[in-house]
């Protein structure tokens, strides 16, 4: 007899236009896997998400920058196709903050945990953490949310260039843009330009003290909290990174960390949260605590590293849960390993003594991985050619000529930020 009630289908919600990313994958087929009719709101028209024989049915998403009252809509139209009751899972920050506000509306249509109000919007918010942290004793880097532009660079100088300069709500960036999530900004001059583009990025600028990658030292971890508040899951270590040492894990290790275990159950008890989360964490190189650095409401992209002995991941668990059925008690796994192959391929070529998942290719489900290939090697070429012309405009542009040709500047002033050629401190 299946652990799960099969007759409960799943309804993923991915708003986020990425079709790489493969924790939406990991969440197909986990739960296809266990016999849950898995439905997909998602734009998959180039993602290899669409191959998946585990996917039950596609349906198209909420237009991008869609309102709450146009995302409640979409979702009524495929609870009316799907004509049950669904776990409703969102997979991307943006779905977790429209979902919780729409949880009344959206009720009783989709299974939902039930959380303190607004604390998914909560934690998603950079600027919004750092106070949490503060309030709940969890180490943080120092945040500041500059008032001007002024303030920008006087608060980047203090920090200690260089620092780390984010959006409060990621999210709300248009796309196209030209603005990322999160910068590492190098100069007062730059700090001050960044912050006078928040009306842009459609929420404030907040900057934080830099603390430095290096080995050993981003760690992360996957959890469950269960309507009761028992917080399942495990910490982990990212092994390698894309792009490296700042971007997301294309290889993670399961090793049991109890420092940032203890921090992350301080703090989901602080706040009462409910469901599922991912949150990242850096260890100072000077002090050795580990600093919480995100909180993200939904699974993350690498969460089926935490697979127990009993094969519960953290999607399996809240479908458990939501349908009311009791969470089996597995053995952690420590020292398996999760490689983005098209980011590590050969770390995932080699042995893996404690056991290994790859993010795109499994034996049972050869569609992804083999679509992931042809998708990849046509993006890389694009951006490869992208680059080549670039760099042939560049060489052929009158003006570049010239400014080449001029002599450059000293050692004792090359490389130093405007502000500091100047003399200002």
């Amino acid at each position: 007899m299946s652990l799960f009630d099969t007759r409960v289908p799943a309804v993923l919600l991915r708003i986020d236009r990425n079709p790489f990313h493969h924790g939406t994958l990991g969440a197909v087929r986990s739960l296809g896997r266990a016999g849950v009719d898995v439905h997909l709101v998602a734009d998959c028209a180039g993602s290899p998400v669409r191959t998946s024989r585990f996917l039950r049915q596609l349906h198209l998403p909420p237009s991008p920058g869609a309102s709450p009252a146009e995302i409640a809509l979409t979702l009524r139209g495929v609870a009316a196709r799907v004509a049950r009751p669904a776990v409703l899972i969102p997979m991307d920050d943006a779905s977790a903050v429209a979902v919780e506000r729409l949880g009344a509306d959206l009720a009783p249509a989709y299974l939902l945990p039930r959380q303190p109000a607004g604390v998914s919007e909560r934690v998603a918010d950079k600027a919004e953490l750092a106070r949490l942290c503060a309030a709940a004793g969890v180490p943080h880097p120092e945040t500041v949310v500059p008032g001007s532009a002024g303030e920008a660079a006087a608060a980047a100088w203090r920090l200690g260039l260089p620092v780390v300069a984010k959006w409060s709500r990621p999210w709300l960036l248009p796309a196209g843009g030209g603005l990322r999530s999160t910068v590492v900004v190098r100069s007062t001059r730059e700090a001050r330009e960044l912050y006078l583009r928040a009306e842009e990025a459609g929420s404030p600028l907040l900057l934080q003290a830099f603390l430095p990658p290096g080995p050993n030292r981003d760690w992360f971890f996957h959890g469950y909290a269960d309507r009761g508040g028992a917080v399942r899951g495990g910490s982990g270590v990212k092994e390698r990174s894309w792009p490296r040492s700042a971007g997301l894990t294309a290889v993670g290790r399961w090793m049991p960390n109890p420092r940032v275990r203890a921090h992350a159950e301080r703090l989901i008890g602080e706040l009462g949260y409910r469901g599922i989360l991912d949150l990242d964490f850096r260890r100072c190189g000077t002090t050795g605590g580990y600093h919480l650095l995100d909180f993200n409401p939904r699974p993350g992209a690498q969460f089926r590293l935490f697979t127990d002995g009993a094969g519960l991941d953290v999607v399996r668990a809240l479908h458990l849960d939501l349908t009311h059925r009791a969470l089996p008690d597995g053995e952690a796994l420590p020292g398996r390993s999760f490689v983005v192959e098209n980011y590590a391929p050969l770390t995932a070529l080699r042995p893996a003594r404690a056991g290994r998942e790859l993010a795109w290719y499994a034996g049972d489900d050869r569609g992804p991985g083999w679509a992931m290939w042809g998708l990849w090697a046509r993006h890389v070429t694009r951006r490869l050619r992208e680059r080549l012309h670039r760099l042939c405009t560049r060489r052929t542009d009158p003006a570049h000529i010239r400014r080449a040709s001029v002599p450059a500047p000293s050692p004792a002033v090359a490389g130093l930020p405007d502000d500091e050629k100047a003399g200002s401190r």
